[in-house]
């Protein structure tokens, strides 16, 4: 008997029960849920100095950095945390219903941000808590997005389905850098308020119009994984975040006793979750998945083009604000905004290429597009490295498109790759541990980008920063101490749109002549004083992105063959497992995992 196309999904034919407009709602609404989501993971990174001012706190003065950081890694850090466990929620209480609550608990966050009221660091506090909530709402969308457009989609039109997702999601991260830019100098209240109204219909039109096709498995929870994944993975996420502080004479943490025992003690953690995964009976954290070789070697792949991705977003930011605007006749309080601007060329690569190979992979495979994609974006960095620090903006521009176009490609034929090579009942679990895989690099990607950015400054700035001084007045015994201060204060305060040298003068300013202290804080003296010593750690901190993506490439070219399934005289058992959603792929459709000599479908993992 052939299998019969229409029910070779079982999660398709229910879509398609409920009208052949059903798949297109479901994503367009998990659309808007992910460029919501990862808007607001970016647009506070323009609007920090706007927010600071406005609950008067100054995140440079020593004792506040800690605040500068939660402010934008802490919805990173607990949205990574939390997805595989709303992932496996989803699977087993509802996609859709897991997927609503996470749209509710981000509006409520949003409306809570919104009405802040308080000052200082009370202020800061009040905001980091409702990031921290925002997080666990953008935990439940990421974890549950892919999974609803998986379900809603037969498996020949996910690639170009998930392109779409995966376009809301990173150029969401870029729209939220203009957006910040914009709103927050109006008013910083607004950075928030723009995601309440949006939140509150998503939920609505969510609540009434999605409904759970997936296959949903009842199921204990895991309690001791739950604990054992959080436990470790935020040990290690905090451990990075504090190893980016200056500690004792160090200009990094990373030896701080404090920041050694969470990383290593979050790592001992996560191991033993794995050994406790293996045990259990319904484990939070799918190993077995890790079996299925399209599954394994794409999360790795994605692992590593997130890791080369992540940092480089504030280095292009730091490169912008701290000396090319600058150079170029902006004042360093305008920085912010047209940093964003002038990486719209990015997002547009990113969004040329990412539906482009959503389509075509559906028609061709996607080996060719994640290899191709990994490779393109590596170039890119290579190309970015022999880019003068003060360049013609067009290079810059073709340069950075590239490099959008490179992950637009790789992204969406990746992930629709993963999502299909799982079986259905798996795929809220599968999407959790993906996101959590992204979401995870990002954070590393920050932790290592700065990390060998600040090594690179280390070698050279001290020196460059002494003689500038001296030169234009500054007394030897002030310019010593300050040139060896660390230098993650002055890419914070390039970031943040501060007239760095300002910053680490303050009321020394006054001893110099007018003239001196004009040009000191003015535009020219410190891009040109961090010109060689910024290109020097750029180069280090790109040669590992080049590396990261290498790496992608190899990964994405072990995913696996895809063969065909013959079309003809399938075993009843074949026909009936595919109806009951057992099989996540269609009669003719390539499928990763079969041996070429094999007519037998894959074997499912626990």
């Amino acid at each position: 008997m052939a299998v019969n196309p229409d029910v070779a999904d079982a999660s398709a034919q229910a879509g398609g029960d409920l009208g052949p407009r059903y798949k297109w709602i479901a994503l367009s609404n998990t659309t808007l849920g992910m460029l919501m989501a990862t808007i607001n993971q970016s647009i506070v990174l323009i609007a920090l100095p706007d927010v600071f001012h406005g609950i008067g706190l100054n995140p440079l003065s020593p004792g506040n950095t800690s605040y500068l950081l939660w402010m934008f890694m802490g919805f990173l850090v607990v949205s990574a945390v939390l997805v595989v466990s709303f992932g496996r929620l989803g699977d087993m209480f509802g996609r859709v219903r897991m997927y609503t609550l996470g749209f509710a608990i981000f509006s409520v966050a949003s409306i809570f941000l919104t009405v802040t009221w308080m000052h200082g660091a009370d202020g800061a506090l009040w905001l980091i808590i409702w990031r921290v909530v925002q997080g666990i709402g953008g935990a439940f969308l990421f974890a549950n997005a892919a999974a609803i457009v998986t379900d809603a989609f037969p498996a020949s039109q996910r690639g170009r389905a998930l392109s779409v997702n995966s376009i809301a999601a990173i150029a969401g991260s870029f729209i939220g850098l203009i957006l910040g830019g914009v709103l927050a100098p109006v008013n910083w209240h607004l950075i928030f308020l723009v995601s309440a109204p949006i939140g509150v219909f998503g939920t609505l039109w969510a609540y009434f119009m999605l409904h759970d096709i997936g296959i949903r498995k009842h199921a204990q929870m895991d309690w001791w994984g739950n604990l054992l994944f959080a436990a470790g993975l935020v040990s290690i996420l905090v451990g990075i975040t504090y190893g980016l502080l200056p500690y004792g004479g160090h200009p990094m943490g990373w030896t701080s006793p404090f920041v050694l025992t969470a990383l290593f003690g979050g790592f001992a953690l996560l191991v033993i979750f794995v050994y406790v995964e293996t045990k259990v009976a319904e484990p939070l954290f799918r190993v077995s998945l890790f079996k299925i070789r399209a599954f394994a070697a794409g999360n790795v792949a994605s692992l590593m083009l997130a890791m080369g991705r992540g940092g480089m977003q504030f280095m292009l930011i730091i490169w912008l604000q701290g000396i090319w605007l600058p150079l170029h006749g902006y004042d360093f309080s305008q920085t912010p905004l047209w940093a964003g601007i002038y990486l719209v060329p990015l997002t547009v690569g990113f969004l040329v290429a990412a539906p482009l190979s959503g389509v075509l992979s559906d028609k061709f495979g996607p080996k060719a597009f994640t290899v191709g994609g990994a490779l393109l974006t590596g170039a890119s960095f290579l190309l970015l490295i022999f880019v003068p620090v003060n360049f013609s903006y067009w290079e810059f521009a073709l340069v950075i498109a590239l490099n959008g176009f490179g992950s637009g490609l790789f992204f969406s034929p990746n992930w629709a790759e993963m999502m299909n090579s799982v079986p259905a009942d798996r795929r809220g679990a599968a999407g959790g541990m993906i996101a959590t895989f992204q979401n995870s690099a990002f954070v590393l990607s920050i932790g290592i980008f700065f990390t060998l950015m600040v090594a690179g400054l280390s070698s050279k700035l001290p020196a460059a920063m002494f003689s500038g001084l001296t030169a234009q007045g500054v007394p030897a015994a002030t310019a010593a101490p300050i040139s060896h201060l660390p230098p993650i204060g002055v890419l914070f305060a390039s970031f943040l749109g501060y007239n760095p040298v300002q910053q680490l003068l303050g009321p020394l300013l006054h001893n110099l002549s007018p003239a001196h202290a004009s040009y000191v804080t003015g535009r020219q003296f410190f891009p040109h004083l961090i010109t060689a010593p910024f290109h020097s750690g750029l180069g280090v901190a790109f040669g590992f992105a080049i590396a990261a993506n290498v790496i992608a490439a190899i990964a994405s070219a072990l995913t696996g063959r895809r063969t065909k399934v013959p079309a003809a005289r399938e075993p009843l058992g074949y026909e009936l497992a595919a109806v009951a959603g057992e099989g996540s792929f269609e009669p003719g459709e390539l499928v990763p995992g079969i041996p070429e000599e094999s007519t037998e479908p894959p074997d499912q993992p626990g």
